[in-house]
Protein backbone atom coordinates (compact mmCIF):
# COMPACT_ATOMS: atom_id res chain seq x y z
CA UNK A 1 0.00 0.00 0.00
CA UNK A 2 1.60 3.11 -1.31
CA UNK A 3 -1.31 6.06 -0.89
CA UNK A 4 1.03 8.85 -1.82
CA UNK A 5 2.32 7.28 -4.93
CA UNK A 6 -1.11 5.51 -6.02
CA UNK A 7 -2.73 9.39 -5.89
CA UNK A 8 -0.09 10.29 -8.38
CA UNK A 9 -1.16 7.33 -10.38
CA UNK A 10 -4.72 8.09 -10.14
CA UNK A 11 -4.12 12.10 -11.08
CA UNK A 12 -1.77 10.79 -14.40
CA UNK A 13 -4.49 7.77 -15.04
CA UNK A 14 -7.16 10.98 -16.31
CA UNK A 15 -4.25 12.05 -19.00
CA UNK A 16 -4.27 16.07 -17.08
CA UNK A 17 -3.46 18.50 -19.60
CA UNK A 18 -0.74 20.31 -17.02
CA UNK A 19 -1.57 24.03 -17.09
CA UNK A 20 1.08 24.12 -13.62
CA UNK A 21 4.61 23.40 -12.43
CA UNK A 22 6.81 21.88 -13.19
CA UNK A 23 7.99 23.63 -16.70
CA UNK A 24 8.75 19.97 -18.21
CA UNK A 25 4.98 19.16 -18.03
CA UNK A 26 5.73 15.66 -17.33
CA UNK A 27 6.80 15.10 -20.53
CA UNK A 28 10.56 13.28 -21.16
CA UNK A 29 13.41 14.90 -19.38
CA UNK A 30 16.63 16.30 -21.85
CA UNK A 31 18.77 14.05 -19.74
CA UNK A 32 18.21 10.65 -20.97
CA UNK A 33 18.45 8.76 -17.37
CA UNK A 34 15.98 10.85 -15.81
CA UNK A 35 13.74 10.84 -18.94
CA UNK A 36 10.90 8.88 -16.77
CA UNK A 37 11.19 10.74 -13.87
CA UNK A 38 9.42 13.95 -14.51
CA UNK A 39 5.74 12.28 -15.82
CA UNK A 40 5.67 11.38 -11.27
CA UNK A 41 6.80 15.22 -10.60
CA UNK A 42 3.63 17.05 -10.00
CA UNK A 43 3.00 20.07 -7.74
CA UNK A 44 0.42 20.62 -5.27
CA UNK A 45 -3.33 20.69 -6.71
CA UNK A 46 -6.15 18.66 -5.71
CA UNK A 47 -5.36 15.21 -6.68
CA UNK A 48 -1.79 15.21 -5.67
CA UNK A 49 -2.44 16.48 -2.02
CA UNK A 50 -0.40 19.33 0.12
CA UNK A 51 2.71 18.22 2.10
CA UNK A 52 2.61 21.30 4.20
CA UNK A 53 -1.47 21.16 4.55
CA UNK A 54 -1.06 17.48 5.33
CA UNK A 55 -4.75 14.99 5.25
CA UNK A 56 -5.54 13.37 1.95
CA UNK A 57 -2.43 10.97 0.55
CA UNK A 58 0.15 12.52 2.62
CA UNK A 59 -1.50 11.79 5.81
CA UNK A 60 -1.98 8.07 5.01
CA UNK A 61 1.29 7.57 3.70
CA UNK A 62 2.52 9.19 6.80
CA UNK A 63 0.29 7.42 9.00
CA UNK A 64 2.03 4.61 8.08
CA UNK A 65 5.56 5.64 8.63
CA UNK A 66 4.18 6.69 12.40
CA UNK A 67 2.60 3.53 12.85
CA UNK A 68 6.20 1.40 12.23
CA UNK A 69 7.68 3.38 14.44
CA UNK A 70 5.18 3.96 17.43
CA UNK A 71 5.23 7.48 16.68
CA UNK A 72 2.05 9.68 16.80
CA UNK A 73 2.97 11.67 13.96
CA UNK A 74 5.28 11.16 10.85
CA UNK A 75 6.12 14.03 8.14
CA UNK A 76 7.67 13.48 4.62
CA UNK A 77 10.70 15.51 4.27
CA UNK A 78 12.85 16.57 1.27
CA UNK A 79 15.60 18.73 2.36
CA UNK A 80 17.11 15.49 4.32
CA UNK A 81 17.79 14.98 8.27
CA UNK A 82 19.06 18.56 8.25
CA UNK A 83 15.64 19.99 7.81
CA UNK A 84 13.65 17.74 10.56
CA UNK A 85 17.07 18.41 12.90
CA UNK A 86 16.30 22.54 12.57
CA UNK A 87 12.10 21.90 12.86
CA UNK A 88 12.63 19.52 15.97
CA UNK A 89 14.91 22.20 17.30
CA UNK A 90 12.58 25.17 16.65
CA UNK A 91 9.79 23.07 17.97
CA UNK A 92 11.49 22.10 21.23
CA UNK A 93 13.43 25.12 22.37
CA UNK A 94 13.18 29.16 21.89
CA UNK A 95 15.44 32.08 21.29
CA UNK A 96 18.27 32.16 24.11
CA UNK A 97 17.56 28.48 26.02
CA UNK A 98 20.25 26.72 27.12
CA UNK A 99 20.37 23.34 25.57
CA UNK A 100 22.36 20.06 26.39
CA UNK A 101 23.83 18.73 23.31
CA UNK A 102 25.53 15.83 22.11
CA UNK A 103 29.52 17.09 21.49
CA UNK A 104 29.37 14.54 18.47
CA UNK A 105 26.12 15.97 16.90
CA UNK A 106 26.01 16.73 13.20
CA UNK A 107 26.54 20.12 11.52
CA UNK A 108 22.83 20.89 11.24
CA UNK A 109 22.27 21.07 14.75
CA UNK A 110 25.27 23.10 15.49
CA UNK A 111 23.50 25.38 12.52
CA UNK A 112 20.22 25.25 14.24
CA UNK A 113 21.63 26.44 17.75
CA UNK A 114 23.06 29.37 15.86
CA UNK A 115 20.07 30.35 13.76
CA UNK A 116 17.73 30.35 17.05
CA UNK A 117 20.56 31.98 19.18
CA UNK A 118 20.69 28.66 21.28
CA UNK A 119 23.09 28.52 24.50
CA UNK A 120 24.85 24.83 24.26
CA UNK A 121 26.57 22.84 27.24
CA UNK A 122 27.79 20.23 25.50
CA UNK A 123 27.31 16.81 26.47
CA UNK A 124 30.64 14.80 26.18
CA UNK A 125 30.76 10.96 24.78
CA UNK A 126 32.56 8.33 27.13
CA UNK A 127 36.26 7.88 25.26
CA UNK A 128 36.67 4.63 23.83
CA UNK A 129 40.68 4.06 24.06
CA UNK A 130 40.48 0.22 22.79
CA UNK A 131 38.54 2.24 19.15
CA UNK A 132 40.40 5.18 19.42
CA UNK A 133 36.62 6.80 19.01
CA UNK A 134 33.83 7.91 21.37
CA UNK A 135 31.82 6.13 22.56
CA UNK A 136 27.69 5.85 23.26
CA UNK A 137 26.28 8.50 25.71
CA UNK A 138 25.55 6.95 29.49
CA UNK A 139 22.16 7.81 30.63
CA UNK A 140 23.59 8.70 34.27
CA UNK A 141 25.56 11.44 32.49
CA UNK A 142 22.47 13.04 30.84
CA UNK A 143 20.77 12.88 34.55
CA UNK A 144 24.33 14.92 35.91
CA UNK A 145 23.77 16.97 33.23
CA UNK A 146 20.29 18.06 33.97
CA UNK A 147 20.83 17.90 38.25
CA UNK A 148 23.43 20.79 37.34
CA UNK A 149 21.17 23.08 34.41
CA UNK A 150 18.19 22.99 35.89
CA UNK A 151 17.10 25.09 33.29
CA UNK A 152 17.53 23.02 30.42
CA UNK A 153 14.51 21.39 28.35
CA UNK A 154 15.76 20.29 25.20
CA UNK A 155 18.27 17.42 25.05
CA UNK A 156 19.84 16.51 21.39
CA UNK A 157 21.84 13.16 20.99
CA UNK A 158 23.15 11.37 18.07
CA UNK A 159 21.72 7.67 17.79
CA UNK A 160 23.14 5.63 15.86
CA UNK A 161 26.23 7.42 15.41
CA UNK A 162 28.20 7.26 11.76
CA UNK A 163 30.45 4.34 13.12
CA UNK A 164 26.88 2.76 13.92
CA UNK A 165 26.87 3.50 17.48
CA UNK A 166 23.65 3.00 19.35
CA UNK A 167 22.49 4.81 23.00
CA UNK A 168 20.15 3.67 24.99
CA UNK A 169 17.02 5.94 23.94
CA UNK A 170 14.60 4.71 25.89
CA UNK A 171 16.21 4.93 29.61
CA UNK A 172 17.63 8.74 28.35
CA UNK A 173 14.33 9.87 27.08
CA UNK A 174 12.87 8.41 30.75
CA UNK A 175 15.40 10.34 32.42
CA UNK A 176 14.89 13.32 30.04
CA UNK A 177 11.22 13.33 30.99
CA UNK A 178 12.11 13.21 34.78
CA UNK A 179 13.24 16.49 34.23
CA UNK A 180 10.43 17.92 32.20
CA UNK A 181 12.51 17.92 29.09
CA UNK A 182 12.13 17.19 25.42
CA UNK A 183 14.71 14.88 23.51
CA UNK A 184 15.73 15.25 20.26
CA UNK A 185 17.16 12.48 18.50
CA UNK A 186 18.94 12.62 15.23
CA UNK A 187 18.68 8.92 14.33
CA UNK A 188 19.19 10.25 10.64
CA UNK A 189 21.83 7.14 10.06
CA UNK A 190 19.08 4.55 11.29
CA UNK A 191 16.01 4.72 9.03
CA UNK A 192 16.39 1.12 8.39
CA UNK A 193 16.72 -0.35 12.21
CA UNK A 194 12.57 -0.37 13.02
CA UNK A 195 12.51 -2.62 10.25
CA UNK A 196 15.07 -5.42 11.55
CA UNK A 197 13.56 -5.28 14.89
CA UNK A 198 15.60 -2.85 16.25
CA UNK A 199 13.62 -1.17 18.87
CA UNK A 200 16.32 2.23 19.27
CA UNK A 201 14.16 5.33 19.21
CA UNK A 202 10.87 4.73 20.94
CA UNK A 203 10.63 7.52 23.68
CA UNK A 204 11.71 10.39 21.84
CA UNK A 205 10.17 13.74 21.58
CA UNK A 206 11.32 13.97 17.98
CA UNK A 207 13.30 11.49 16.23
CA UNK A 208 14.89 12.19 12.59
CA UNK A 209 15.97 9.57 10.08
CA UNK A 210 17.38 10.14 6.54
CA UNK A 211 15.21 7.28 4.26
CA UNK A 212 18.51 8.13 1.68
CA UNK A 213 20.78 7.14 3.73
CA UNK A 214 20.16 3.90 4.19
CA UNK A 215 16.93 2.61 2.33
CA UNK A 216 16.03 2.22 -0.85
CA UNK A 217 15.33 6.10 -1.56
CA UNK A 218 16.29 9.05 -3.43
CA UNK A 219 18.81 11.60 -2.67
CA UNK A 220 17.37 13.87 0.12
CA UNK A 221 14.36 11.78 1.37
CA UNK A 222 13.69 12.08 5.24
CA UNK A 223 11.22 11.78 7.95
CA UNK A 224 10.51 13.45 11.13
CA UNK A 225 8.56 11.32 13.76
CA UNK A 226 7.11 12.91 16.54
CA UNK A 227 5.36 12.66 19.78
CA UNK A 228 3.34 15.44 22.06
CA UNK A 229 3.16 17.92 18.89
CA UNK A 230 0.58 19.43 17.14
CA UNK A 231 0.81 18.56 13.62
CA UNK A 232 -0.20 21.49 12.30
CA UNK A 233 2.97 23.42 14.25
CA UNK A 234 5.01 20.77 12.96
CA UNK A 235 3.99 21.53 9.09
CA UNK A 236 4.25 25.18 10.11
CA UNK A 237 8.05 25.07 11.03
CA UNK A 238 9.21 22.45 8.39
CA UNK A 239 7.90 25.01 6.11
CA UNK A 240 10.40 27.43 7.55
CA UNK A 241 13.26 25.40 6.88
CA UNK A 242 12.30 23.15 3.91
CA UNK A 243 11.23 24.03 0.37
CA UNK A 244 7.95 25.12 -0.71
CA UNK A 245 8.43 23.04 -3.76
CA UNK A 246 8.93 19.63 -2.10
CA UNK A 247 10.03 17.02 -4.95
CA UNK A 248 6.84 14.24 -5.47
CA UNK A 249 9.64 11.58 -6.63
CA UNK A 250 11.46 12.25 -3.13
CA UNK A 251 8.32 11.73 -1.98
CA UNK A 252 6.66 8.47 -3.37
CA UNK A 253 10.61 7.31 -3.45
CA UNK A 254 9.92 7.34 0.94
CA UNK A 255 6.12 6.05 0.14
CA UNK A 256 7.66 2.93 -1.68
CA UNK A 257 10.62 2.57 0.10
CA UNK A 258 8.70 1.53 3.28
CA UNK A 259 6.41 -1.03 1.40
CA UNK A 260 9.00 -2.58 -0.19
CA UNK A 261 11.09 -3.10 2.92
CA UNK A 262 7.46 -4.59 4.19
CA UNK A 263 6.89 -7.24 1.31
CA UNK A 264 10.52 -8.81 1.71
CA UNK A 265 13.27 -6.33 1.70
CA UNK A 266 13.59 -6.71 5.24
CA UNK A 267 14.42 -10.04 4.14
CA UNK A 268 17.32 -8.82 2.12
CA UNK A 269 18.59 -6.25 4.94
CA UNK A 270 18.60 -9.71 7.34
CA UNK A 271 20.70 -11.20 4.32
CA UNK A 272 23.59 -8.60 4.41
CA UNK A 273 23.32 -7.99 8.46
CA UNK A 274 24.72 -11.52 8.55
CA UNK A 275 27.43 -11.22 5.56
CA UNK A 276 28.40 -7.89 7.80
CA UNK A 277 28.40 -10.17 11.16
CA UNK A 278 31.14 -12.90 9.24
CA UNK A 279 33.00 -10.09 7.92
CA UNK A 280 33.53 -8.44 11.60
CA UNK A 281 34.59 -12.00 12.51
CA UNK A 282 37.01 -12.14 9.59
CA UNK A 283 38.65 -8.55 10.05
CA UNK A 284 39.33 -6.46 12.59
CA UNK A 285 35.79 -3.67 13.05
CA UNK A 286 34.38 -2.29 15.77
CA UNK A 287 31.85 -5.13 17.08
CA UNK A 288 28.96 -5.51 20.37
CA UNK A 289 26.08 -5.35 21.09
CA UNK A 290 24.77 -1.95 20.80
CA UNK A 291 25.82 -1.59 16.86
CA UNK A 292 23.98 -1.08 13.65
CA UNK A 293 23.76 -4.75 12.11
CA UNK A 294 24.88 -3.49 9.21
CA UNK A 295 27.42 -0.70 9.47
CA UNK A 296 30.69 -2.08 9.17
CA UNK A 297 33.90 0.26 10.65
CA UNK A 298 36.80 -1.37 9.87
CA UNK A 299 39.72 -0.57 12.33
CA UNK A 300 42.71 0.16 10.29
CA UNK A 301 46.59 0.97 11.04
CA UNK A 302 46.37 3.69 8.64
CA UNK A 303 42.42 4.41 7.00
CA UNK A 304 43.33 7.05 4.95
CA UNK A 305 45.51 4.53 3.17
CA UNK A 306 43.00 1.37 3.51
CA UNK A 307 39.99 3.55 1.65
CA UNK A 308 43.06 3.90 -0.61
CA UNK A 309 43.66 0.54 -1.07
CA UNK A 310 39.71 -0.25 -1.32
CA UNK A 311 39.32 2.45 -3.91
CA UNK A 312 41.90 0.91 -6.35
CA UNK A 313 39.67 -2.27 -5.89
CA UNK A 314 36.50 -0.11 -6.99
CA UNK A 315 35.34 -0.21 -3.49
CA UNK A 316 34.08 2.87 -2.50
CA UNK A 317 33.79 3.97 1.29
CA UNK A 318 31.43 6.34 2.92
CA UNK A 319 34.40 7.61 5.16
CA UNK A 320 37.86 7.20 6.69
CA UNK A 321 39.90 9.04 9.29
CA UNK A 322 43.33 8.15 10.50
CA UNK A 323 42.15 4.96 12.23
CA UNK A 324 38.63 3.48 10.51
CA UNK A 325 37.14 2.93 8.07
CA UNK A 326 33.13 2.73 7.84
CA UNK A 327 30.93 0.95 4.80
CA UNK A 328 27.45 1.50 4.94
CA UNK A 329 25.77 -1.74 3.81
CA UNK A 330 22.26 -2.22 3.04
CA UNK A 331 19.83 -4.64 1.25
CA UNK A 332 20.67 -3.25 -1.91
CA UNK A 333 23.98 -5.14 -1.65
CA UNK A 334 23.83 -8.42 -3.77
CA UNK A 335 26.27 -11.33 -3.04
CA UNK A 336 28.36 -10.16 -6.22
CA UNK A 337 29.16 -6.91 -4.40
CA UNK A 338 29.87 -8.74 -1.13
CA UNK A 339 31.85 -10.91 -2.22
CA UNK A 340 34.16 -8.11 -3.93
CA UNK A 341 34.22 -6.65 -0.87
CA UNK A 342 35.66 -9.42 0.98
CA UNK A 343 38.07 -9.98 -1.47
CA UNK A 344 39.52 -6.70 -1.25
CA UNK A 345 39.57 -6.60 2.63
CA UNK A 346 41.64 -10.16 2.10
CA UNK A 347 44.11 -8.38 0.07
CA UNK A 348 43.97 -5.05 2.77
CA UNK A 349 45.06 -7.35 5.71
CA UNK A 350 48.24 -6.01 6.34
CA UNK A 351 46.60 -1.92 6.57
CA UNK A 352 43.93 -3.52 9.09
CA UNK A 353 43.92 -3.78 13.31
CA UNK A 354 43.92 -0.60 15.99
CA UNK A 355 46.80 1.97 16.07
CA UNK A 356 48.01 2.93 19.22
CA UNK A 357 45.73 4.16 21.64
CA UNK A 358 44.85 8.02 21.48
CA UNK A 359 43.15 10.90 24.09
CA UNK A 360 40.32 12.71 24.17
CA UNK A 361 39.69 15.40 22.52
CA UNK A 362 40.65 18.52 24.18
CA UNK A 363 38.14 20.82 26.01
CA UNK A 364 38.43 24.45 24.20
CA UNK A 365 37.54 27.65 25.61
CA UNK A 366 34.66 28.90 24.96
CA UNK A 367 34.96 32.54 23.56
CA UNK A 368 31.72 33.50 22.04
CA UNK A 369 28.15 32.29 21.07
CA UNK A 370 26.99 29.80 17.98
CA UNK A 371 25.14 32.12 15.74
CA UNK A 372 28.12 35.31 16.37
CA UNK A 373 30.30 32.81 15.15
CA UNK A 374 27.95 31.73 12.21
CA UNK A 375 27.24 35.93 11.03
CA UNK A 376 30.21 37.54 12.15
CA UNK A 377 32.48 38.23 9.38
CA UNK A 378 35.04 35.33 8.79
CA UNK A 379 37.78 34.19 7.08
CA UNK A 380 39.75 31.13 5.84
CA UNK A 381 43.35 30.67 6.86
CA UNK A 382 45.91 27.85 7.07
CA UNK A 383 45.25 25.94 10.30
CA UNK A 384 49.27 26.17 11.39
CA UNK A 385 48.60 30.30 11.59
CA UNK A 386 45.04 30.30 13.32
CA UNK A 387 46.59 29.81 17.08
CA UNK A 388 44.37 31.53 19.26
CA UNK A 389 41.68 32.54 16.94
CA UNK A 390 38.00 31.86 17.48
CA UNK A 391 36.74 28.67 15.12
CA UNK A 392 33.69 29.77 12.69
CA UNK A 393 33.26 26.77 11.76
CA UNK A 394 33.75 22.77 13.34
CA UNK A 395 36.97 21.71 13.16
CA UNK A 396 36.32 18.18 12.71
CA UNK A 397 38.55 14.67 12.00
CA UNK A 398 35.86 13.81 9.72
CA UNK A 399 32.45 15.20 9.13
CA UNK A 400 30.16 14.49 10.94
CA UNK A 401 32.69 13.29 13.88
CA UNK A 402 32.97 14.90 17.14
CA UNK A 403 34.61 18.02 16.76
CA UNK A 404 38.10 19.08 18.39
CA UNK A 405 36.87 22.75 18.22
CA UNK A 406 33.24 23.51 17.88
CA UNK A 407 31.99 26.84 16.15
CA UNK A 408 32.91 30.19 19.03
CA UNK A 409 35.74 28.12 20.81
CA UNK A 410 39.04 29.15 20.84
CA UNK A 411 42.06 27.26 18.89
CA UNK A 412 44.55 26.70 21.10
CA UNK A 413 48.13 25.31 21.13
CA UNK A 414 46.50 21.75 23.14
CA UNK A 415 44.18 21.34 20.28
CA UNK A 416 46.29 22.21 17.66
CA UNK A 417 48.70 19.60 18.76
CA UNK A 418 46.15 16.44 19.37
CA UNK A 419 45.12 17.50 15.56
CA UNK A 420 48.43 17.06 14.48
CA UNK A 421 48.62 13.50 16.12
CA UNK A 422 45.97 11.63 14.77
CA UNK A 423 46.77 12.31 11.84
CA UNK A 424 45.33 15.61 10.58
CA UNK A 425 47.72 17.65 7.38
CA UNK A 426 48.57 20.33 9.38
CA UNK A 427 50.27 21.81 6.21
CA UNK A 428 47.07 21.46 3.57
CA UNK A 429 44.27 21.99 6.40
CA UNK A 430 42.67 25.42 6.55
CA UNK A 431 40.23 26.68 9.19
CA UNK A 432 37.58 29.10 9.24
CA UNK A 433 37.78 31.77 11.79
CA UNK A 434 36.08 34.68 12.94
CA UNK A 435 37.99 37.70 11.82
CA UNK A 436 39.56 40.40 14.30
CA UNK A 437 38.83 37.30 16.63
CA UNK A 438 42.37 37.34 18.70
Amino acid sequence: MTPLYQSILDYLSGGPVRMHMPGHKGKPLPVPELAGVSALDVTEIGPTGNLYEGGGPFHQAEELWARLLGAEDAMFLTGGSTQGIHTAMSLCARPGDSVLVDRGCHRAVYNAMALLDLNPVYLNRPWMEQWNMAGTIFPEDVENQLKNHPNIKTICITSPTYCGLLSDVREISHIVHQYGGRLVVDGAHGAHLPFLGVDCFRGADAMICSAHKTLPALGQSALLFTRGFDPAEVRRMAAVFGTSSPSYPVMISIDGAREWMETGGTQEYRRVARRVDELRRRFPSLTGDKLDPLRLTLMARDGYALSAALEQAGIWPEMADAAHVVLILTGLDGDEELDRLERALENCRELLGSRPPLPPPPVPEWVCSLRQALFDPRETRPLEECLGETAADAIAPYPPGVPVVAPGERISQKELAYLEKIGYNMREASAIIRRGSL
